[in-house]
């Protein structure tokens, strides 16, 4: 009985589509209620906080050792920015947290933090990447000259003298405006303090638990013993979610100082402003083509610079989005020769953090506006120059060392065009130009790095190196059984598809399993869901547990049945020895395995548990999407006539959830599928 590729109904759902969802805000109920004095101006000097004598407030000055957030690379073309908790000499910007007040309900913590006066000398901010990058521009940060936390280079020995005998030179610049995730649950926290204990329990509505544990226990300087996090349903994350924020840090501060609980529930408003930011890039982009509209050099040259606001984000720092501009710009294509310089530039703007596809979306979109400039220059279809450019053979070393496993990046794009009939469609445009109406076709060939493991991390020299992950799988005496993983869901259907894997490798139903996520306490060390990373390395982590796991049942049953373990397989929660009718169930070989363990002495270390570690380099999926549109030229509006999207995404472990994907989910990525190419595409 195989359980991978079945379309099983969520086991998440039932209970969120009954209203019985346990968020953050569910729990707040009889807390005291954190509000936050924001700053109003995006530069300036704070000159005095004040507050009625009845209004108590926290201050940097009352938070005393607290320690600022400083995320660090150990690279020296990064400067590490430390971020205070609260700001206390200089705001630096809109909405940087000042105060806080804290009330027994949400009106009157809005009231208290009325109350209070923060009277700050506004100096003129620099806003804008022309704006930090002048050469009298005011300094965000004393320590980042030219207001750079990050300036990463890459040159090819070749790439000049392969730009200067190009028989064409594309060039032009690439600009993305600055994005919001918006999550349909905004950020918030509750801290409940233990007076027995001493710990604290935080509920937050975060990605990486554990990665929120270390960083709150290191700028309080507690152990991290004293601190349980647990994510509970997470209403959308897109990466606005990963970082550690001052927020979360004060939440606990006030938990452990006021030994009550306590909780913080961001408004929209707030979640706009002072929330994560992302994609404010600028990319100019030069590429060379010989006379065959190949691609020979590449040159992203000085201006793949991205704003990253005040501060860099932890863990991942500022030097996410610039790093993966530099190393992933060449995606599906054959790069020969490739310069890069690729900049993190500080501003007094809300600062950055990862959001869904970390800078991909936008090189993406510069190197498919490459190549159709080029097809334009060279006098070739849009579709050819592609063909002549895309990577074939697998697997592939891209000219900035990344390994693309096996893909299918030109048959995702011939079987687009079988879909849809390019030659009729430029006919038909052809005849609108004549009338006056402007018809287009935009195609995208792309490919992603998923998956992530500690090989891809420490390529950027992060301090704080994320990527394996670790799963515990315990069988109770009952055979039903628990797997503890360290990633941690946030609407993505992960608990099903990890399920319908370990059973298959077991040999038992997955409404035996319970997947267990995103509490300290309870699950590994871990790194969360981020980078669609979640079914290709937990999954991985799971299926060599569940093998190992498996093997003890064998051992078991093999005893049990009086025969040799390699002569038991097991399906559909029985285990008997092969080619006969002799068996008994696996729930009975866990009550033995407990009740007579003396019995066993070959599990007598483990019983019925496993653990295992997977940390892959990473994997790729890849897509075409081809799309007609009609363009109003005098008023600019875009009409959609077709859309066709060709995707290779895999095996697909539950095709219910990739359907849900379609259908306009916007977190099923990361565990609808396997990421990796299993069989020809259709």
């Amino acid at each position: 009985m195989r359980w991978v590729g079945r379309p099983l109904p969520r086991y998440e759902d039932p209970v969120l589509l009954r209203g019985r969802g346990r968020y953050t805000a569910d729990l707040a109920g009889g807390a005291c209620i954190l509000r936050f004095v924001r700053s109003p101006v995006a530069r300036g000097r704070i000159l005095t906080v004040k507050a009625p004598p009845e209004v108590p407030i926290i201050t940097a000055a009352v938070l005393g050792d607290v320690k600022p957030i400083c995320p660090r690379l150990d690279r020296p073309d990064y400067v590490p920015v430390a971020q205070p908790i609260l700001a206390h000499e200089r705001v630096n910007y809109v909405g940087e947290p000042i105060a806080a007040v804290i009330a027994d309900a949400a009106a009157e913590a809005e009231d208290l933090a009325e109350q209070v006066t923060v009277e700050i000398a506004a100096e003129a901010p620099v806003v804008t990447l022309d704006q930090a990058l002048a050469p009298d521009a005011a300094l965000v940060h004393d320590a980042a000259a030219q207001n750079t936390l990050i300036d990463a280079r890459f040159e090819t020995p070749g790439i000049a003298a392969a730009l200067t005998a190009a028989h064409q030179v594309v060039e032009f610049t690439f600009i993305s405006g600055r994005q919001a995730a918006v999550p349909m649950e905004t950020r918030g926290a509750v801290a409940v303090f233990d007076p027995v204990t001493g710990r604290v329990t935080l509920s937050a509505s975060t990605q990486m638990p554990h990665l929120l544990r270390t960083g709150i226990a290191d700028v309080l300087g507690i152990s991290e013993s004293q601190l349980r996090v647990i994510a509970p349903e997470v209403g959308g994350g897109f990466g606005q979610k990963m970082p550690l924020i001052p927020e979360y840090v004060v939440a606990v501060w006030a938990a452990r100082h006021c030994a009550c609980t306590i909780a913080w529930i961001e408004d929209r408003l707030e979640n706009l402003v002072a929330s994560f930011h992302a994609r404010d890039q600028r990319i100019h982009l030069r590429g060379g083509f010989d006379a065959d509209g190949r691609l020979v050099g590449l040159d992203p040259d000085v201006l793949c610079n991205v704003n990253v606001g005040a501060y860099s984000s932890f863990p991942v720092t500022c030097g996410v989005e610039p790093l993966m501009a530099l190393v992933d710009l060449p995606g599906p294509y054959r790069v020969p020769e490739y310069r890069a310089r690729a900049r993190g530039i500080a501003s007094n703007t809300c600062p950055m953090a990862p959001y869904r596809g970390v800078s991909r979306p936008v090189i993406t979109a510069a190197m498919e506006r490459l190549m159709d400039c080029a097809a334009t220059r060279l006098g070739l279809d849009t579709l050819e120059i592609r063909r002549r450019n895309l990577i074939a053979e697998f697997p592939f070393t891209s000219v900035t060392g990344v390994v693309h496993d096996i893909g299918s990046y030109r048959d995702a794009m011939e079987a687009a065009v079988k879909v849809v009939d390019i030659a009729q469609f430029r006919a038909r445009q052809q005849t609108a130009r004549a009338e006056g109406r402007w018809f287009g076709l935009g195609m995208s060939v792309f490919a992603e790095r998923t998956g992530p493991g500690t090989p891809a991390f420490a390529a950027r020299r992060m301090v704080i190196t994320p990527g394996f992950e670790r799963v515990e799988l315990v069988m109770d005496p009952s055979g039903f059984l628990e797997a503890r993983i360290g990633s941690s869901p946030h609407g993505q259907g992960l608990k099903t598809s990890l399920a319908q894997l370990i059973a298959d490798e077991i040999g038992i139903t997955p409404d035996e399993i319970r997947v267990v996520a995103g509490d300290t306490d309870r699950s590994p060390y871990g790194w969360g869901t981020f980078a669609s990373r979640s079914l290709v390395i937990a999954g991985g982590a799971c299926k060599l547990a569940a093998a190992t796991l498996r093997e003890r049942l064998r051992m078991v049953a093999g005893q049990e049945l009086e025969a040799d373990a390699s002569d038991i397989e097991i399906s559909a929660g029985r285990a008997f020895v092969r080619g006969t009718d002799l068996g008994v169930e696996v729930r009975q070989l866990a009550r033995a395995a407990y009740h007579q363990s003396h019995r066993f002495p070959a599990i007598a270390e483990t019983g019925l548990s496993a653990v295992a570690t997977y940390d892959p380099y990473g994997t790729f999926s890849n897509a075409c999407h081809v799309v007609f549109v009609e363009v109003d030229v005098a008023t600019g509006q875009v009409t959609i006539e077709r859309f066709v999207v060709v995707e290779d995404a895999g095996r697909l472990i539950n095709p219910m959830i990739v359907e849900g994907r379609h259908a306009g989910h916007p977190c099923a990525r990361d565990t609808a599928s396997s990421h990796r190419r299993q069989d020809p595409l259709p």
